[in-house]
């Protein structure tokens, strides 16, 4: 191992380049002044484990090869890659610059290829150093160094069927979590500090500058948690008097490490939004905190993954309220969002469940609306919700991991990490990457740049649970010609207020997708876009419908072009 001991040296103002995606109120706005949809995946699960040395690829040509999958077989336009202390801090101040170097070429490979990046500080569970050879359970985050000071008890979660109850079951992960935010050990939480400085100022002076401009920020620590709360504290307090003062501390190793013009994307106390915890939270009490941090809370449908306080599939709008939730937070805090995850295990008791709930989630996304009411009241729709799914790992069902470095426990299956299987994608005997989920639902229409404001979207995917599509965003029989143009086809619909600097409006588009477009504005279709241009002054109402249908004569097209002028007329006066 080689070590930096004190600190790399940023890049001055002078030669940072401007970030392509920066933060207006709480939007998230290009370079055009375009309003930007930030969409795509986590890379990835594999940097939880040893086998590749906590990195998320074995080398720089797999990390291409898994931008390039991502890019063809989804579209995505973002990843949040994830970052280990463990990793980088393996004794108390030494950095070990074969794993920055090592990891910054690989998060490097999806910048170069046109990704924004998103860099992950992860852990769960704290530390893998928790667990013993032969534990359940798995862990990531802290070094050995940090744990082996704690003299933490042994570890246990009882009867627990799920990891993620060790949050709140299990002694040594509540003590170990609880030291960090106390500093109480060996000065942990600042020591975390001034490894993240480090890291930071590793990639900010190795990137190069076209590289460096697709990084959006750093997300400073994965699910936050207080472990045990203190005497009269509660979910609230934690927030607003030991979780905030720490991402206000982040910002400023960010700000040291040649990082100020780029936001920190902070996350609540993890049981904030979950379906299964009344734990309050979200920042309620620290005012506006754009543009300085985004809000990146994380959603799972805790009800649907237990598989017994959700019964069934999920139906229209089912995670519209929780998605509606995040906007509500985002707008009083005066910041973009960015879901950091979401997502639905592919594998286990409850994968049934998968195909429609991970689409209620994305409907979510586009709308806070549900599909009944869209048409009726677009105007209520919402903006339109950035986010990156768990997960995105080739490996998926090829692993070799020792749990906990235990030789008889090689763990293949799935993710390799506490029986999750959620990735997204997996590699073919040929090597070649193929999607584990119906390419519908992951490749999709989104309106990637707005050049204005978005009014409403939405996005009738019709993906399918097994062999039957899921259809949940009918035309509305007011409409005759609308339907005759989306007969049964996918479709998205779009109404925006022009504006920018007269760049066009791009909807990014599906492989194969058949771009039968109705629209008040002239428009070119790209391979995997829709550039949407001609839009006269600032402040006009439009709308483009896109549908993945044969189109019909053009007296149907113009039919329903006067149609949806009159409709987006009287939804939007």
């Amino acid at each position: 191992m080689t070590g930096i001991v004190g600190p790399v040296e940023p890049a001055t103002a002078a030669d940072s380049p401007a970030p392509l995606v920066t933060v207006d109120g709480t939007r998230f706005v290009d370079t055009h002044g375009r309003e930007v949809v930030l969409r795509g995946f986590n890379v990835s699960g594999e940097a939880k484990l040893a086998e590749n040395g906590k990195l998320p690829f074995a080398g720089v040509a797999d990390a291409r090869k898994s931008a390039l999958a991502m890019q063809s077989l989804t579209n995505a336009n973002t990843v949040r890659f994830l970052l280990s202390w463990d990793a980088a801090e393996p004794s108390a101040g030494t950095m070990d610059t074969a794993y920055l170097a090592a990891v910054t070429a690989q998060a490097a490979a999806f910048a170069d290829v046109g990704f924004e990046v998103l860099f992950d500080f992860h852990q769960d569970l704290f530390s893998r150093y928790l667990f013993n050879t032969g534990s359940w359970y798995q862990g990531d985050g802290a070094p050995q160094w940090v744990v082996s000071a704690g003299g933490y008890p042994a570890e246990s979660c009882g009867l627990c069927v799920m990891w993620g109850q060790n949050i709140t079951s299990n002694a040594a992960v509540k003590a170990a979590t609880y030291d960090f935010w106390h500093n109480r050990v060996v000065n942990e939480r600042d020591e975390f500090l001034n490894q993240a400085k480090q890291v930071l100022a590793y990639v900010r002076a190795t990137f190069t500058a076209t590289e460096f401009a697709h990084v959006l920020g750093v997300d400073p620590y994965n699910e936050p948690y207080a472990g045990n709360y203190d005497s009269g504290q509660d979910s609230r307090s934690w927030e607003q008097n030991v979780l905030w003062p720490f991402f206000v501390s982040v910002r400023a190793a960010m700000d040291d490490a040649g990082w100020a013009d780029r936001p920190a994307y902070v996350e609540p106390n993890l049981f904030w939004n979950g379906t299964l915890s009344h734990e309050t939270g979200g920042f309620l009490d620290a005012g506006i905190i754009g543009p300085r941090f985004v809000f990146a809370p994380h959603y799972y449908d805790q009800a649907a993954i237990s598989g017994v306080a959700m019964w069934g599939k999920a139906s229209d709008g089912q995670e519209s309220s929780a998605f509606g939730t995040v906007r509500d937070r985002s707008t009083a805090l005066g910041a973009p969002a960015l879901v950091a995850e979401f997502g639905h295990p592919l594998g286990g008791y409850t994968s049934d469940k998968a195909p429609s709930i991970d689409k209620a989630m994305y409907q979510g996304l586009d709308s806070r609306l549900t599909g009944a009411q869209w048409w009726g009241n677009a105007a209520a729709s919402g903006p339109v919700l950035s986010g990156t799914q768990w997960q995105w790992d080739i490996y998926s069902g090829q692993h070799h991991e020792l749990m906990n470095g235990n030789a008889s426990k090689v763990l293949t299956t799935g993710d390799a990490w506490n029986g999750e299987d959620f990735s997204s994608v997996a590699l073919d005997s040929a090597g070649t990457a193929y999607l584990r989920q119906d390419a519908r639902l992951l490749d999709r229409v989104y309106p990637a740049a707005v050049a204005g404001t978005t009014l409403a979207f939405t996005y009738e995917d019709r993906s399918r649970d097994g062999t039957t599509p899921m259809a949940w965003i009918p035309v509305p029989a007011g409409l005759p010609n609308t339907q005759a143009v989306v007969a049964a086809s996918r479709y998205a619909m779009l109404v925006w207020r022009s504006g920018g600097d007269g760049s066009p409006t791009e909807l990014k588009l599906p492989a194969g997708y058949r771009n039968t477009i109705v629209s008040d504005v002239t428009y070119t279709v790209q391979p995997r876009s829709l550039l949407l241009s001609g839009a006269g002054p600032a402040g006009t109402v439009h709308f483009a419908l896109v549908a993945d249908s044969t189109a019909p004569a053009a007296s149907t097209l113009a039919a329903a072009r006067t149609e949806l002028t009159t409709w987006a007329t009287t939804a939007f006066p």
